[in-house]
C-alpha cells in the first residue's frame, strides 16, 4: 500500500474513494496546530477545519470570485481528463473539501492540480514565486457507502456550518449548488447508487 508521511500518514489503497482537504498556506499556523501524538488524525481533523471555518485571520483568496472559479474548473478538467471521479466538493474562503476516485497516483493527481491551480491563482493576485497551497493535506480513504453519504453530506453542508449560507444549494462554489440547479456536472459517480456498487465491488476485489 503506497504511503507518504508529513505530519499526518497518507495511505492509498487502490480503487478507494478518497476524502481530501487543501487549505491556504498560512491558514493554518504551525504554532496552533494540535501536538502531534495528542489527537488521532480524525480528531485533528475536525480541530482543523472548525479553526478554518471560524478564523477571520489569514489568507482568504478562496473567497474571490475568480480565483473559486479557476479551482472549480480545474476540478472539472481532472474528470475530462479521467484523472478521478468526482462526487462531491466545496471551495471555502481558506480551504477546499474534494471526494474523488482517484484513476491515477494520488499523489500526482494532487500534485498537479494544487500547482495548476497555485499558478493561475497566483497570477490573478499579481504574485510570482508565492507559495499558494500549503504541502501538507487532510485525506481519509472510504471504507462502506454509509460512510461516502455522511462525508458528501459533511461536504456540502460546511458553507452553512460556516454560516455563508442557510441552504447548501444556496452556496456557489459547490457540488450541491450545481446539482440544485439540474446543471450536467460531470461529478463522476455522484449518484450514490453508481458509488454504492463501485465500493461494494472494491471490498469483494
Amino acid at each position: 500500500m503506497p504511503e507518504s508521511r508529513r505530519r499526518l500518514p497518507h495511505q492509498y489503497p487502490p480503487g478507494k474513494w478518497l476524502f481530501v482537504t487543501c487549505h491556504l498556506h498560512g491558514s493554518l499556523p504551525h504554532a496552533k496546530f494540535p501536538p502531534p501524538g495528542k489527537l488521532s488524525a480524525g480528531a485533528a481533523f475536525v480541530w482543523m477545519d472548525r479553526y478554518l471555518d471560524s478564523t477571520r485571520s489569514g489568507p482568504r483568496y478562496l473567497a474571490q470570485e475568480s480565483i473559486a472559479h479557476v479551482v472549480v474548473a480545474s476540478l472539472k478538467r481532472g474528470v475530462v481528463r479521467g484523472h478521478y471521479d468526482l462526487g462531491a466538493y466545496a471551495i471555502l474562503s481558506n480551504h477546499v473539501h474534494v471526494l474523488l476516485l482517484p484513476k491515477i497516483a494520488p499523489s500526482r493527481l494532487l500534485q498537479s492540480w494544487k500547482g495548476a491551480t497555485a499558478r493561475q491563482a497566483n497570477l490573478i493576485l499579481g504574485r510570482t514565486g508565492e507559495t499558494f497551497w500549503q504541502a501538507e493535506s487532510y485525506d481519509h480513504w472510504v471504507r462502506t457507502e454509509e460512510e461516502w453519504k455522511r462525508i458528501v453530506a459533511y461536504i456540502e453542508d460546511n458553507p452553512v456550518k460556516a454560516g455563508l449560507v442557510q441552504l447548501a444549494e444556496d452556496y456557489p462554489w459547490s457540488s450541491a449548488s450545481q446539482r440544485a440547479e439540474g446543471a450536467e456536472t460531470s461529478l463522476g459517480a455522484a449518484d450514490t447508487s453508481v458509488c454504492a456498487t463501485r465500493i461494494e465491488h472494491n471490498s469483494k476485489g
